[in-house]
């Protein structure tokens, strides 16, 4: 029997525009508690959500879905951070979309993260070019999916594109986003979903009024 829940089945949407804000958009209708769902409820949901943002090659997500099974402690410990990591980015950027500032404490938790995250990044030769990698020393390797988050997430507050950082319209939503649209108008976090809903809603709102 494995130690750790199965993945969950949930696909995630991967419409914030940065690999850190489509993490902080793992819960919908955050702030809704009837309705509200968590779509990292385990590690392997993690993994999944590694997965299907390209961060993990097949064979590394395989590694990590074993080694989290024969790790118990390790996974937990790991599965926790990434709710803190996740919760910090969720609340400084969401204040950055209301044009505030972070809080001191959650860029501090994202700074810590990055920081840990930076440890691991190794410069490596191949066929004659240069990229970075991430190098892992083992006995942290159930941590490597947070790494590339953190660093996003520190690209992220450092870079121009904070300004673009927008917070969903829709009232029953509360995902974040970067607005690159031509005149930085962009309401909903996926025109797809919550912008047609909303457009349904004002149609029936108007056709019944």
């Amino acid at each position: 029997m494995p130690s750790i829940k199965p993945h969950s089945g949930y696909h995630f949407d991967l419409s914030g525009g940065a690999l850190c804000l489509d993490f902080a958009n793992t819960v919908s209708h955050r702030h809704l508690p009837q309705r509200r769902a968590e779509h990292l409820d385990s590690y392997a949901d993690l993994v999944a959500f590694a997965d299907q943002s390209k961060l993990l090659p097949p064979k590394l997500a395989a590694s990590l879905r074993a080694r989290a099974n024969r790790d118990p402690a390790g996974t937990r410990s790991a599965f926790r951070k990434s709710i803190v990591l996740r919760e910090s980015l969720y609340r400084a950027f969401t204040a950055i979309a209301a044009g505030k500032h972070a809080r001191p404490a959650d860029v501090r938790q994202i700074n810590d993260f990055a920081l840990a995250a930076l440890q691991h990044r190794k410069l490596a030769q191949t066929n004659g070019d240069y990229r970075w990698e991430w190098r892992s020393n083992g006995s942290d390797l159930l941590d490597r999916i947070l790494w590339p988050i953190a660093e996003s997430a520190a690209e992220l507050l450092t870079s121009e594109d904070r300004a673009a950082v927008r917070e969903c319209r829709a009232p029953d939503c509360e995902w974040l986003f970067l607005d690159h649209s031509r005149n930085r108008s962009r309401r909903w976090c996926d025109m797809k979903s919550c912008g047609n809903r909303q457009k349904a809603r004002r149609h029936y709102q108007r056709a019944h009024a």
